[in-house]
């Protein structure tokens, strides 16, 4: 099971960060990933962190704007969100998987956060 937090309402252009530990376990061993799904639409891959931490990979839209980490002695990953748009506006889900990369399916991952929300106001 793994924990979300650090969502909120911030204003289009800010910064926000995320949080995700897990509970009872360690991120060694996973590929990490940050989902994001806005109502109405589909669970979309947003960024991911390999099982080594050092390879990211990000979709097109968040590019040069979010970056995930892992912090091994604190045992979390974070995703800093910067330059917010609306359109980012969504429940932001961390998923571990135990491939070596990031899938982008939702279906490959096996633990989820319980989601936290994300609101930016234009």
């Amino acid at each position: 099971q793994l924990q979300a937090s650090g969502g909120g309402l911030v204003q289009a252009g800010s910064s926000l960060g995320l949080s995700c530990a897990p509970s009872g376990d360690t991120f060694r061993g996973y590929a990490v990933g940050w989902f994001r799904q806005a109502p109405g639409k589909e669970r979309e891959f947003v960024v991911g962190l390999s099982r080594s931490g050092f390879s990211t990979y990000h979709t097109d839209s968040v590019k040069d704007r979010f970056t995930i980490s892992r912090d091994n002695a604190k045992n979390t990953v974070y995703l800093q969100m910067s330059s917010l748009k609306p359109e980012d506006t969504a429940v932001y889900y961390c998923a571990a998987a135990t491939y070596f990369y990031p899938p982008r399916r939702p279906d490959d991952y096996d633990y989820w956060g319980q989601g936290t929300q994300v609101t930016v106001s234009s």
